[in-house]
C-alpha cells in the first residue's frame, strides 16, 4: 500500500527548495550559513517590492512562525547587509527600510502615503569617478513628491 501523505510530503519538499534555490545560491555564493530565517527574509523582501522596515519583516514572518523573534531578523538583516545581499534604504531621518541589492537605481518617496518606489536612473557621476581610478560601492539617489496615486485621490496636494 502506497503512503500518499509520504510522497505528497515529499513533492512539496521538492517544489519549496526548488522555490528557494536562488536564496540558497546567494547564500553560499557568500559563504554564509543557510538558515531558515535568512531565506524567508530574502524571499520576503524579493516578492514585496515596498521596501519593509525591520518591523514590517517581523510582523509579516512571524505569522507563519510565531516562534520568531525580532532580534533574529536584525540579526539576519544586519548579516545579509554586510554581505551586500540587501540594502538598507535611509531616506527619512525617522525609519530604515530594506531591499534586496541589485543594479544601482534610486528612490522616489511619496511624501503622503510613504510608499518608496524604484527610479531605475543611472547616475552621470560614475564613470567620472570610475575613470579617476575610484572604486563606487554604493549610491544614494533620493526623490521626494507626491505618487500619481496620492495626486489623483487628493486634489489638495500642491503641483
Amino acid at each position: 500500500m502506497l503512503n500518499c501523505n509520504y510522497y505528497n510530503l515529499e513533492f512539496i519538499t521538492k517544489l519549496l527548495v526548488k522555490y528557494l534555490e536562488k536564496y540558497v545560491e546567494l547564500l553560499k555564493n557568500n559563504n554564509l550559513k543557510i538558515h531558515h530565517q535568512r531565506l524567508e527574509i530574502l524571499k520576503y523582501l524579493d516578492t514585496h517590492e515596498m521596501h519593509p522596515t525591520a518591523d514590517q519583516i517581523y510582523s509579516e514572518l512571524k505569522k507563519k512562525n510565531p516562534a520568531l523573534s525580532k532580534t533574529t531578523i536584525y540579526n539576519a538583516l544586519d548579516t545579509l547587509q554586510k554581505n551586500n545581499l540587501v540594502q538598507n534604504l535611509t531616506i527619512s531621518s525617522s525609519e530604515q527600510r530594506y531591499e534586496i541589492k541589485e543594479e544601482m537605481h534610486h528612490h522616489f518617496l511619496c511624501k503622503k502615503c510613504r510608499k518608496i518606489i524604484n527610479i531605475e536612473i543611472t547616475c552621470p557621476n560614475i564613470n567620472k569617478m570610475l575613470r579617476q581610478g575610484h572604486q563606487v560601492e554604493e549610491v544614494h539617489g533620493y526623490f521626494k513628491g507626491y505618487c500619481k496615486e496620492c495626486l489623483k485621490k487628493d486634489k489638495k496636494v500642491k503641483r
